[in-house]
């Protein structure tokens, strides 16, 4: 494709620079950078990997906490026409491991305190370098040593040097085609081994036209960036679009509600993404003080459905807030439907309906529309797609087995094309010969007034095959036992859907996007 019709990650920052130069880009911590500075910057990044000998193609994983290193590096590598592969920060040993070899990353760039776990995977890079410089000495444990480097590392080998290195960015690389391979994005691996989607220029380029349009994004939005910058929602449905419409961005390290609100009133930040989780915590703290929280217009949200309560309760104090739910997955990278501000009081419970340049369905298993108000599959059509699953040709196909990508969500779809996610079909839990939604159950009881957070699970038993199980996080200062745990679900539920069994925990596992993690609870329990 011609350089004169292509839209490439890279084209985005590049078009900012040159309409608004002078405009603020990005911040965090002491370092800012205007959007000439960020293109520029990110140019030199791509230019000094493609010193190291990388070429069009070669997947470079990123394996860091939240800075503007790793917004570089991400940029630096689409302009070099390289392939960006992003990795949970918490991993280690054989997770980390596994995604290094199934993509067949050629290079690793970590964050200094990283680079021991880099070290210790087992899968060691043929190239490896830092992010963001060694770490300050205060964050080294008392009499350790600075990390020695790996052994193809040498010192300057460090992504914020290069953006920051003086002189122009002499930037000699292929021609990048928007069709071609931007990202390997592995999806989070709730339920077994992550599986690596392949995302080109122009999905991700869609997908930050349908996030701007259907999340009302304006270039006078003030953004703050805190959830993990190496799952899709933050980056590509928030800081992308953010520097496709020219906004000013801050960055977090990571999510810290006390941190988060205090941002909110010295930034006049207008625009912030969390889960419910967070916005809960972020609740707390405005009920004893709200001051200087008024700047905040647009709350979004995602991985589950935020409880009605907190809603009011936020609404009460922040009169001008509008609340967005952001529903999808890593396949469509990732924002497929929107519940807006004005359809919260009407549909409390929906995932909204398709963002722009989505096709979505719900279907039965012979692809067939059902009707509104039954369950079927969420199937997809949409330019923002993968291309499927890397070095995976079985899944690929099976996920995309009619010509529609298979989502694995259950939903109801009423007449005006807004749906309700009911679960997933692999949370289905199959008891006694009867299908439970577990999403069913974990809204009855979390309707009980001393429980802060439940997941259900299905575990193996003698009589029923899948016992229906609830594990539970109890509110600070409350109470309750597993006999008034399903006595409350007794009273709004079908006998056969209340749980056989209750676990009592002090956190449930999550992964980045904070969605639970019910494999690990599974394998706790069962």
């Amino acid at each position: 494709m011609s350089a004169t019709s292509r839209s490439t990650v890279g084209d985005i920052v590049t078009r900012s620079a040159r309409r608004a130069p002078s405009a603020p880009a990005l911040a965090f911590e002491d370092r800012t950078w205007t959007y000439r500075e960020l293109d520029d910057a990110s140019s030199k990044v791509a230019a000094a990997l493609l010193r190291q000998g990388l070429v069009k193609g070669d997947r470079v994983a990123a394996f860091g906490k939240n800075s503007d290193a790793y917004v570089l590096l991400w940029l630096g590598v689409a302009k070099a026409g390289l392939v960006h592969v992003p990795i949970n920060h918490a991993l280690g040993g054989a997770e980390l491991a596994y995604i290094v070899q199934q993509s067949g990353a050629r290079a690793v760039f970590a964050d200094p305190a990283l680079l021991d776990v880099v070290r210790a995977c087992g899968a060691p890079p043929g190239i490896a370098g830092s992010l963001r410089g060694a770490p300050p000495a205060g964050e080294l444990a008392p009499g350790a040593a600075r990390p020695a480097p790996l052994p193809d590392e040498p010192g300057d080998r460090d992504v914020l040097a290069w953006a920051l290195a003086p002189g122009d960015a002499d930037l000699v690389a292929d021609e990048v085609d928007d069709r071609d391979v931007a990202q390997l994005l592995y999806t989070s691996g709730t339920t077994g081994e992550p599986k690596g989607a392949i995302l080109s220029h122009r999905a991700l380029v869609h997908h930050y036209a349908s996030a701007a349009m259907a999340l009302d994004m304006r270039a006078s939005d003030r953004h703050l960036h805190a959830l993990p910058l190496y799952h899709s929602a933050q980056m590509h449905v928030f800081l992308m679009p953010s520097l496709l419409l020219g906004a000013p961005n801050w960055i977090h390290e990571s999510v810290d509600p006390a941190r988060a609100l205090a941002a909110l009133a010295s930034h006049r930040i207008t625009s912030f993404f969390a889960p419910p989780t967070v916005w809960i915590a972020i609740l707390a703290l405005l009920e004893r003080d709200a001051e200087g929280a008024g700047s905040l217009l647009k709350a979004y949200y995602g991985a589950s459905i935020m409880p009605t309560p907190i809603l009011e309760r936020l609404r009460a104090l922040l009169p001008s807030l509008g609340f967005y739910n952001c529903f999808g997955q890593s396949e469509i990278a990732p924002l497929a439907s929107v519940l807006r501000p004005e359809e919260h009081d009407a549909r409390p419970a929906s995932a909204g309906r398709a963002v722009p340049f989505v096709d979505m369905r719900v279907v039965d298993d012979d692809l067939r529309d059902v009707a509104p108000g039954e369950v079927g599959e969420v199937v997809y059509r949409s330019p923002q797609l993968c291309a499927g699953y890397w070095e995976k040709p079985d899944e690929t196909r099976d996920a995309f087995e009619g010509g529609w990508f298979h989502s694995g969500d259950l939903a109801r779809i009423d007449a005006e094309g807004y749906i309700t996610i009911v679960d997933r079909k692999k949370d289905i839990i199959k008891t006694g010969g009867v299908l439970v939604a577990s999403r069913e159950v974990e809204e009855a009881i979390f309707t009980h007034p001393s429980v802060r957070e439940v997941s259900v699970i299905p575990l193996p038993d003698p009589k029923w095959i899948e016992a229906v199980t609830a594990v539970v996080v109890i509110r600070p200062g409350a109470a309750a036992d597993e006999a008034s745990i399903m006595a409350h679900a007794r009273a709004r539920l079908a006998g056969f859907k209340v749980p056989k069994r209750v676990f009592f925990v002090d956190d449930l596992p999550r992964n980045g996007a904070g969605k639970v993690l019910k494999r690990t609870l599974r394998a706790r329990f069962g």
